[in-house]
């Protein structure tokens, strides 16, 4: 399959519960798609349904901060479809796709940013911020590298 003939684009937020897909052409969001299923039981089905419905011509995902588990799980189907299909796979900043708000760690603990900084920072108050699928992703800052990016809260 020749690699100009692809115009859809996938954006995967794994990091969080719901899991999100958006389906965008030319960088518009087209269709979307979420559950409240583990990481583990329902990515790959919905990326298989993507596949099966367009024409990917690359997959971006929210490398991290955020649930690590969710982070490798996405990350190893990714980089296999990157090899077996070549649909090539970028990361993103959770903070890019939930306005900067504090990202869930474990217990009370949260990711923030300070500058360019991802520390952790201890919330009372369960801190409820939103992951969302932006309308275009022409803006979307993709990270130069697209490994996960683990940031390990002090225990």
């Amino acid at each position: 399959m020749p690699s100009h003939s692809h115009k859809y684009q996938l954006l995967v937020i794994s990091i969080s519960s719901p899991l999100l897909i958006g389906v965008y052409e030319d960088g518009l969001l087209i269709n979307t798609m979420s559950s409240d299923k583990k990481t583990s039981e329902i990515l790959l089905p919905l990326l298989n349904k993507c596949m099966d419905e367009y024409d990917i011509s690359n997959i971006i995902y929210t490398r991290g901060p955020g649930s690590y588990m969710a982070i490798k799980l996405t990350y190893i189907m990714l980089k296999t479809i990157e090899i077996t299909r070549g649909i090539p796979c970028f990361g993103c900043s959770g903070f890019a796709l939930n306005g900067g708000q504090p990202i869930k760690a474990v217990g009370n603990l949260y990711f923030i940013k300070e500058k360019e900084t991802i520390i952790t920072k201890k919330y009372e108050q369960p801190v409820n911020a939103k992951f969302t699928l932006p309308q275009s992703i022409h803006d979307l800052e993709l990270d130069e590298e697209s490994t996960p990016e683990y940031v390990l809260p002090a225990v």
